[in-house]
């Protein structure tokens, strides 16, 4: 059974830090593209960051480039995303995403809390 498990959300302020976990299990983790999307209140949920297994690329939404770090831990089996100096608009459920040519997981989600 595979299971995405995410830690690391919670509440800061605008300008403030955080550091998300998704730690892997049940799948081949180098096999997999790892990535984070989020689901900001009232809205769709949308990409942020990839990291690409293959060859080891990193992709980023505009609204995160240059604030936000997507990297990966092998021998833990664990992605992780850095975000630092957040906005007010960064406040949303963050989900971690493991993709392979034949398979699609979801982590529960995590909320992260921006406050002014």
């Amino acid at each position: 059974q595979v299971q995405l498990v995410e830690s690391g959300g919670g509440l800061v302020q605008t300008g403030g830090s955080l550091r998300l976990s998704c730690t892997a299990s049940g799948l081949t983790f180098n096999q997999y593209t790892m990535a984070w999307f989020r689901q900001p209140p009232g809205k769709d949920r949308e990409f942020v960051a990839s990291h690409i297994h293959k060859d080891g690329s990193k992709y980023y939404a505009d609204s995160v480039k240059g604030r936000f770090t997507i990297s990966r831990d092998i021998a833990k089996n664990t992605v992780y995303l850095q975000m630092n100096n957040l906005k007010l608009e960064d406040a949303a459920v963050y989900y971690c995403n493991a993709i392979s040519t034949d398979d699609k997981y979801w982590g529960q989600g995590n909320q992260v809390t921006v406050s002014s």
